[in-house]
């Protein structure tokens, strides 16, 4: 006798407590899942009647090594709730399941078995046919988005936005860098009766198109990587004045004007660094010029170094007192006698002692010397500004008292060496 509470296959008598399959025409006539797929029939049951799931779905359908103890119920729902709301939506997808599924774990559970499982390794091919590839390039490639993609807007007033015809919203001025080239791609359309070298026009034009709204994002991106938008407007003074950095030298300012042109290579801060990086590169050439100098004059140790600076300073500081009182005393002992020739000459009171002295010696009047003193200085200027000048120096000036001229000019620091 069969036990109490237990349900049998009228088929194969097997135990169908778990699961089993009812017929709904005929009375009595409970299958369990092997007889039913096999279309067993017995009396007057037929193989294509209408048939009822009795197991409350309770039954798991990748038995009982599966994670979770997902129900066939729970299967079913999973299946309606991707159909329903789309893969990815795991919130809608749990809540659908039921409240014992959080998003997580219906996450796994699709992925795991329909996907990474059996049933997605027998459905989904290696190698999907007409797949869609990418070519928008987000590694910064020629359609890449970043390179047309909006800055953050500038933080300046309405009064200022409006200076400079500047939206914020859109991070866009009312003229921008070739305001033109949107007629490029304005009255292009694609037909069906187009031909290829049509086709191959258009999209030159668009080509031309996406260049020129690289070079337009690309100058925006300089002038707010240099702060020129608040160098315009005048800002820029104040936030100099609160960085503290070291004093910027004219030979700097300079430099850093002649390598302007490189701004548009490299970033603000590449360029800061290598300004940097070119000022220490000096500093260390005049360290090993000094070190050099040391070397040449007997001195291995830094030690040394200072206990010889020292008597350095002594010694100019004694010929520097030796000259002047060497000069005092000729100005009171023969200066009336030295400088009596061209004393009272026109210009004397122009020239320097050492300028009469170099007058008396060559016998040449103050006027005369100023003269050609100021030719010289306005040719070596001239050449140094990259002027051409020809040299139209007096007649009686003859080579000797050129030369010597223009080492007392060199000497004094007048003009350069090379220019001698």
């Amino acid at each position: 006798m069969a036990e109490l509470g237990k349900k049998y296959c009228v088929y194969c008598l097997a135990e169908v407590s778990p699961l089993r399959f009812r017929c709904t025409e005929c009375q009595d006539i409970e299958l369990c899942p092997e007889c039913f797929s096999a279309g067993a029939e017995i009396g007057h049951h037929r193989r294509y009647h209408g048939y009822q799931l009795v197991d409350g779905g309770r039954f798991t359908l990748w038995g009982p090594e599966a994670e979770g103890g997902w129900t066939s119920r729970e299967e079913q729902l999973l299946l309606d709730a991707i159909e329903q709301f789309g893969f990815g939506n795991w919130e809608d997808m749990a809540a659908h399941v039921g409240a014992s599924r959080t998003p997580q774990e219906v996450m796994e559970h699709y992925v795991s078995m329909y996907i990474h499982g059996n049933l997605g390794k027998a459905c989904i091919p290696d190698t999907i046919p007409n797949r869609v590839t990418d070519h928008t390039c987000p590694s910064g490639g020629p359609l890449s988005p970043s390179l047309t993609t909006p800055l953050p807007p500038l933080d300046i007033s309405v009064a200022e936005q409006q200076q400079l015809g500047y939206m914020p919203l859109r991070d866009d001025y009312e003229i921008e860098y070739d305001q033109d080239a949107e007629t490029l791609i304005s009255g292009l359309s694609v037909n069906y009766d187009d031909d290829d070298v049509e086709i191959e026009l258009k999209r030159a034009h668009v080509d031309m198109y996406v260049r020129k709204l690289k070079e337009r994002q690309r100058r925006k991106n300089i002038a707010r990587d240099y702060n020129l938008v608040p160098a315009f407007l005048g800002k820029d003074k104040k936030e100099k004045e609160k960085a503290a950095k070291r004093k910027v030298t004219k030979e700097e300012k300079e430099l850093r004007l002649k390598l302007r042109p490189l701004y548009q290579f490299m970033s603000c801060k590449e360029f800061d660094d290598l300004f940097e990086n070119m000022h220490k590169e000096k500093m260390l050439r005049a360290k090993i010029r000094e070190l050099q100098r040391y070397r040449r004059n007997g001195i291995t140790k830094m030690e040394e170094s200072a206990e010889y600076e020292a008597a350095r300073h002594k010694r100019e500081k004694r010929k520097e007192n030796k000259n002047a009182a060497a000069s005092k005393r000729g100005k009171e002992d023969g200066k009336d006698s030295e400088f009596a020739a061209i004393e009272h000459l026109p210009g004397f009171e122009l020239l320097s002692d050492r300028e009469k002295v170099l007058c008396s010696s060559l016998n040449l009047s103050p006027a005369r010397y100023v003269t050609v003193k100021t030719i010289i200085i306005k040719d070596h200027l001239q050449k140094r500004q990259g002027i051409p000048s020809k040299s139209r120096l007096p007649s009686y000036l003859d080579k000797v008292l050129k030369k010597r001229i223009l080492n007392f000019l060199t000497e004094s620091g007048w003009i350069s060496r090379d220019a001698s």
